[in-house]
């Protein structure tokens, strides 16, 4: 992304998509009974009252009826179709893992069969969205928490504390060009949660190879443990590979998630709260994911930036669209075209 003299007025910016993650799969009801829904209805709203708030994008999971993390398709379905009706106007992302969390005490956390996951482009009715994680990579959650973090949750529990330290993501290539296959034959957006610059690069080589033909919709995941950290060096270097037609979300952990925010509203990027990522205000403060969206949303008052609407929301992230060749999907994302045979020196973009 390059930044002219004028990238940091809020008058120049994109209108700030807040994304929500309120359902926290890794989390038992009694962590945070006061903000993890369970049934159904309070699941939904949970949905309602996250829009009503200011976040226009839902990151969704769903429980069983005894609260643990559900991994049936035809949950999801009906969550799906619940949501349609009560937020019509949200972008609807189903978590791509599904959910990670362990079934029992001392059991793993770990993500589920390429071929379950891949049953997320048949869901119905169908979600905008499906995030997607490109390479394989651990995903230790619990490397960049703090002393107190886990106060009060079942993260104490030694057992349960080394299942999310010793998580992996499983997303090697067998499994993402299947995915983007279908989550592309079926119009389902795929959304990029990406680790690091080297995954980065690896999303560019897909696009310029053809496999992948549309927006590039992207959550910089810094989160530690195999993923980016908190060095804001860092994040800045991923924006500034980024396409300049990309759309960046920040996506932090614990109390790093309202500085990194902080950072990504002042850029002109995106934001993405919630308890899956966070449940502190401060040490100490537990903060529900409607105040996490009620305080995103006055720190870019407060800097004159404006919140989009559900509507603007889905324009930004371009929902339903997608490229027919490879050279349109560069040209959109801004990149350079591919080298032509025999071609010497660096590709430039074309004059109009």
């Amino acid at each position: 992304m390059h930044f002219l003299d004028d990238s940091l007025l809020p008058e120049n910016q994109q209108k700030l998509v807040i994304q929500v993650a309120p359902y926290g799969p890794q989390w038992l009801p009694g962590d945070f009974p006061e903000d993890i829904p369970v049934s159904f209805a309070e699941q939904v709203q949970k949905a309602v009252d996250c829009y009503n708030a200011g976040a226009t994008v839902l990151h969704v999971h769903c429980r069983e009826p005894d609260g643990k993390g559900s991994k049936r398709l035809s949950v999801f379905n009906e969550m799906l179709e619940r949501l349609r009706t009560a937020v019509p106007k949200m972008v609807l992302q189903v978590g791509g893992s599904i959910s990670f969390a362990p079934e029992g005490e001392g059991a793993e956390a770990k993500w589920l069969s390429d071929d379950t996951r891949h049953m997320l482009a048949d869901l119905q009715p169908k979600p905008d969205q499906v995030t997607i994680a490109i390479n394989t990579n651990q995903m230790n959650v619990t490397e960049l928490l703090m002393e107190g973090d886990c106060d009060g949750t079942s993260l104490t529990n030694p057992a349960y504390f080394a299942a999310y330290r010793d998580m992996q993501i499983e997303a090697g290539p067998k499994f993402y060009l299947e995915h983007l296959k279908r989550l592309q034959a079926n119009s389902i957006q795929p959304h990029f949660m990406l680790a690091h610059i080297a995954q980065l690069e690896t999303v560019e080589r897909l696009i310029r190879r053809g496999i992948y033909k549309g927006p590039l919709i992207l959550n910089y995941v810094g989160i530690g443990g195999g993923a980016s950290g908190t060095h804001p060096a860092d994040l800045l270097e991923f924006a500034r590979r980024t396409p300049d037609g990309a759309v960046l979300t920040i996506e932090g952990i614990m109390r790093s998630v309202i500085p990194m925010n902080m950072i990504a509203i002042a850029l002109g990027l995106h934001v993405r709260v919630g308890i899956e990522d966070n449940i502190w205000r401060r040490k100490g403060e537990r903060m529900t994911s409607v105040q996490q969206i009620e305080q995103m949303v006055r720190l870019a008052r407060e800097v004159g930036r404006d919140v989009a609407s559900g509507p603007e929301a889905r324009d930004i992230y371009q929902i339903g669209v997608q490229y027919n060749s490879t050279e349109e999907t560069l040209a959109k994302l801004g990149m350079v075209p591919n080298r032509e045979p025999g071609q010497r020196g660096f590709p430039v973009r074309a004059a109009a």
